[in-house]
């Protein structure tokens, strides 16, 4: 297997209350919601660095279309980093996840390995880390 990750798929149990927090909310680009043609097939995509793309799917989607029972998440089994160029731009992210609706549940601060970082949930508890690494500049 080639180590290429092309998305990450995040799920959501209200698919058009998650859009708006990512695409209104925290500003990323998006051509919106598409698939709802089909059943189960409602997705938004949303461009990253690098070619990576963000998914949003509804969990029963997700939950019909691998087979798998819908469960509650777990919030420590995974979390996605943000890397930033700066400690005010991690302060500014958090503020602006936490005008979109998201939970600050630890704010910026330093590290003990000497970068600046802080956590928040989005609306459906997906953990999402805002960190400046001096080591790891995007």
């Amino acid at each position: 297997m080639k180590p290429i990750i092309s998305v990450i798929t995040l799920a959501v149990a209200d698919l058009d209350r998650a859009f708006r927090f990512y695409c209104e909310g925290l500003g990323l680009p998006s051509d919106g919601i598409v698939g709802r043609e089909f059943e189960h097939g409602a997705v938004a995509f949303f461009d990253l660095a690098g070619g990576l793309k963000l998914a949003l799917w509804a969990e029963d989607d997700i939950a019909h279309d691998t087979g798998l029972t819908k469960g509650e998440p777990n919030p420590t089994g995974m979390t996605i980093g943000h890397n930033v160029s700066s400690r005010e731009e991690v302060d500014a992210v958090m503020a602006l996840a936490e005008r979109a609706g998201a939970h600050l549940f630890k704010p910026g601060a330093e590290t003990f390995w000497g970068g600046y970082a802080g956590y928040f949930q989005d609306l459906d508890g997906h953990v999402w880390e805002v960190v400046f690494n001096p080591q790891m500049m995007p």
